[in-house]
């Protein structure tokens, strides 16, 4: 079978065909593009979903951190308040044991060589000695700074004496 077609029909149809063919180029180019920015919003998603799973990971080991270190903080609280609790207990035995240490020596006193009393402190023995009429101004060591006389030749001498287990 033979088919007649017209020239204008015919030019219509190169027409329609050149106008087809560039359409299809149009729409090949426009689908290659959409291609690339789909091939660059995929990577950008998987660059998102990694950089998202890092900040995860990352944001889980600062909630541990963060647990280890309030653990961390409450055992210092509990040792600083035992701490504290220690020092007091330490104070209170220090005072008792300086209240019932008493004296690291004794000052004796004597009279031309003779026992006459026994004091805790260098002023007692002094006041004691000016009770029964010795001279403020002539006092005398033994083993001190001043004149050295022997026991039995001063009037009043004062004598310190360390107590057992003292230096």
């Amino acid at each position: 079978m033979i088919a007649i077609v017209r020239t204008r029909t015919l030019r219509a149809l190169r027409t329609d065909l050149a106008v087809a063919e560039t359409e299809v180029e149009t729409a090949r180019a426009r689908a290659e593009k959409l291609q690339q920015e789909v091939e660059i919003v995929s990577d950008s998603a998987i660059r998102a979903e990694t950089a998202l799973e890092d900040l995860r990971a990352a944001h889980a080991r600062s909630i541990a951190d963060g647990a280890r270190a309030e653990g961390e903080l409450k055992a210092l609280r509990a040792q600083d308040l035992l701490d504290t609790e220690d020092r007091a207990v330490l104070r209170m035995l220090l005072r008792q044991a300086r209240k019932t240490a008493g004296p690291q020596k004794v000052y004796v006193l004597l009279r031309y060589g003779a026992f006459h009393s026994l004091h805790e402190t260098r002023e007692a023995a002094e006041e004691a000695a000016e009770r029964d009429g010795a001279d403020p101004t002539a006092w005398y060591t033994q083993g001190g700074t001043g004149p050295q006389y022997p026991a039995d030749e001063a009037a009043w001498l004062i004598q310190p004496v360390p107590l057992k287990g003292s230096s």
